[in-house]
């Protein structure tokens, strides 16, 4: 069999004539065996991180509070649209109107779709008014500028806030409880005065007018004037409000007036002007920097609040359960209600009742007359405040009728300080008062004895020469025993126990001091206080960057130098002295009674006792009631003839001013007391002069109307 060859030649043309004719362009490099090159890997595409965190923290911030936080967690175009006191006061409108106090978050799903992501949520409102607003929401997420952040909207808050749409609560303000003396008479109630005012449209005579309102109230002419000009035509323009029974009176002259009109309101009325006041307290707007205090608890931010005294104390109880509607309103200008969210009835207040009675608290104020002091008088086995005086005074009417800033700012002002109630904010040394406490020291720390001797000359160079300190009585008592120190006030006596105890240990007197209640609070129920000051160490160091030295500690021990004490301090230890060692809490309210006629009677807490044995305490009584009747004793003469005992200690404390302030404080009777009283009158003079006669006045006063009491 023999072989057939192709010419190359030949082969080479037929082969290109078949690739022509095919269409195709074929790798010849392959046909004719070339190697075939590695193709190059295709790239993966980094994940992006997960939202879980992002969602979490923003949530979780909202619950906290910490709008901070939540902004920053915002994509930057959210931020662009929004800035972070904007989104912040959005947060804080929603939840201020719906009363929310705690905010409860769930995150229920996330799903993530690329640069975008959406997590939905579950919030629980916990509110003051309304319970609890439970609300399904979602919220959208993208990857903006190598981060998560999130897509914000005002549905994020609460899914019914759409653009422009605003939560509010539309409130319906209940009737506020009234206070009550002991023997249901009346200090504080509801009432209504008589806004007179003009329409300017319709005034025909503004001359006349002016003159007549003018002469009605207690405007003059040129505010009227000014308050017309600066109002529109049809406003009606308040000018002032007067009784019910003013309103009356000129009823005739006001309706021949045209321009003017009467428009009734609700106010706070006080039955006694100005009885009490400094117990019942006054109303007020909202105080700068409350307004979401209030507002959280329902308030519309309008209303007149209690400032001061029983007012403020019982403010709460007093102003009722706040109701109303939770409702979302339309964007401007409609304002329409769009929807209800919850609803809740108002509840009236409930009424205080006080531990005072009227009759005997106005007897009291009239004893103490135009004289600038304080007068307390107490129960010493309760606590409970039977009068409590303070001159200058206040009329709360004022406040409750006229929030003008202008007139709260006159009388804050007041050289006089009549806002001030002298028997729990008065602060002043004690004088002789405090050397109640020194003699408790010696003989409880000290171990000094009742009748360890001492020589007053009058003069005391116990600091040496150049520091001479002298006695009230400067010829001197002469030879004097610790207890007789006391009963005649002797200054030297007390000089010596006060400077031994601060070298045996500067603590010493400032301790037992304020364990007698000095110089720290009484918690008085129902009423503001101050605190005042027993100073030690510490408290000299921390407020004139200096030490306490002996001729500091030589000063507190007669109640002088940096001592301040309130009369309620001092009546509380001389309650004390009185029960037998008991220190007791000071209240002006008996109890509060509500709507459905349940009661919460306040009863005072016990303090700690006295830190002074049985035997030692006996000693001090002794000295107090010869203190009042005793042949030396510094008050013999004001209590001169009285028909039961009394055993009290005068004080006669330096003012910086000529005349010192005047004190007594005591019980009666001496060896059964029924009440206690602290008497302080600013500049009035020696304690034995001017303080302790009134005390005396106020002691009869008490067991009168005691007998009068069924």
């Amino acid at each position: 069999m023999s072989t057939f060859k192709i010419p190359r030649r030949i082969f080479l043309k037929g082969l290109g004539i078949v690739l022509l004719t095919s269409g195709c362009s074929a790798d010849i490099g392959a046909l004719i065996g070339r190697p075939t090159a590695t193709p190059l890997p295709t790239p993966t595409p980094t994940p992006l991180p997960r939202a879980d965190g992002i969602v979490q923290g923003y949530l979780s911030a909202w619950q906290t509070g910490d709008f901070d936080t939540m902004y920053n967690l915002l994509t930057p175009s959210s931020q662009a649209r929004i800035t972070a006191a904007a989104f912040q006061a959005q947060y804080k409108q929603a939840m201020t109107e719906a009363t929310v106090e705690q905010v409860k978050v769930q995150i229920q799903s996330l799903l993530h779709d690329g640069l975008h992501a959406s997590a939905l949520f579950q919030s629980s409102w916990q509110t003051r008014l309304f319970g609890t607003i439970d609300a399904n929401n979602q919220m959208q997420l993208s990857f903006e500028n190598g981060r998560w952040g999130i897509d914000w909207q005002r549905p994020l808050i609460l899914p019914q806030l759409g653009e422009g749409v605003t939560l509010a609560f539309i409130g319906d303000q209940p009737t506020r409880g009234n206070i009550y003396d002991k023997n249901f008479h009346a200090l504080a109630s509801q009432g209504q005065v008589v806004t007179i005012g003009v329409v300017p449209q319709f005034i025909e005579d503004e001359a006349g007018v002016v003159a007549q309102l003018a002469a009605i109230t207690t405007v003059q002419p040129q505010q009227i004037r000014e308050k017309i000009a600066a109002a529109r035509p049809d406003w009606f323009v308040p000018i002032d409000d007067v009784t019910f029974e003013t309103s009356l009176e000129y009823d005739n002259l006001l309706n021949s007036l045209t321009g003017v009109d009467r428009r009734a309101r609700d106010v706070r009325t006080y039955t006694d002007v100005d009885t009490a006041a400094h117990v019942v307290g006054y109303m007020g707007a909202i105080p700068a920097g409350q307004e979401e205090y209030y507002r959280s608890r329902g308030y519309q931010g309008d209303e007149l609040v209690g400032l001061t005294g029983v007012e403020a104390w019982g403010e709460l109880d007093l102003a009722g359960q706040r109701g109303g509607r939770l409702v979302t309103l339309a964007p401007l200008p409609s304002r329409q209600v769009l929807s209800e969210l919850s609803t809740v009835t108002s509840r009236a207040g409930s009424s205080v009742y006080l531990t005072l009675d009227t009759v005997f608290q106005a007897a009291v104020e009239r004893l103490l007359g135009p004289r600038k002091g304080a007068v307390v008088v107490m129960d010493p086995y309760t606590g409970a405040i039977h009068a409590l005086a303070s001159f200058p005074r206040f009329k709360p009417a004022v406040f409750a009728a006229n929030t003008d800033p202008a007139l709260w700012s006159s009388l804050n002002t007041d050289e006089n300080r009549p806002l001030v109630n002298r028997a729990t904010q008065g602060v002043y040394p004690p004088g002789s008062i405090f050397k109640i406490a020194s003699l408790a020291a010696g003989l409880e720390k000290l171990g000094l004895k009742p009748d360890t001797t001492f020589t007053c000359t009058g003069k005391w160079h116990g600091l040496g020469q150049a520091f001479e300190k002298t006695c009230w009585l400067e010829t001197g008592h002469g030879k004097i025993n610790l207890i007789d120190g006391l009963t005649q006030s002797c200054n030297v006596v007390f000089y010596e126990v006060g400077l031994a105890l601060h070298h045996s240990n500067p603590q010493l007197l400032p301790d037992l001091a304020r364990a007698f209640g000095l110089g720290v609070p009484t918690d008085i129920i129902g009423l503001e206080e101050s605190v005042g000051v027993v100073p030690d160490d510490a408290w000299k160091r921390a407020a004139l960057n200096q030490p306490l030295y002996d001729g500091d500690a030589v000063n507190t021990a007669i109640g002088q130098g940096f001592t301040l004490v309130t009369p309620v301090q001092v009546a509380r230890m001389l309650a004390a002295v009185a029960n037998g060692g008991q220190l007791v809490q000071p209240r002006v309210v008996e109890r509060t009674v509500h709507v459905d006629g349940g009661e919460d009677v306040v009863e005072s807490e016990k303090g700690g006792k006295l830190p002074i044995s049985p035997e030692n305490l006996a000693l001090i009584r002794g000295s107090l009631e010869d203190i009042t009747s005793g042949a030396r004793g510094t008050a013999r003469q004001a209590f001169a003839g009285i028909n039961y005992t009394v055993a009290g200690k005068t004080g006669t404390a330096e003012s910086g001013q000529k005349e010192p302030h005047s004190w007594f404080a005591g019980y009666a009777p001496a060896d059964e007391p029924r009440v206690v009283a602290a008497v302080l009158l600013e500049h009035g003079g020696e304690g034995s002069q001017a303080a302790a006669p009134l005390f005396r006045q106020v002691i009869e006063a008490f067991f009168d109307w005691e007998a009068g009491q069924t």
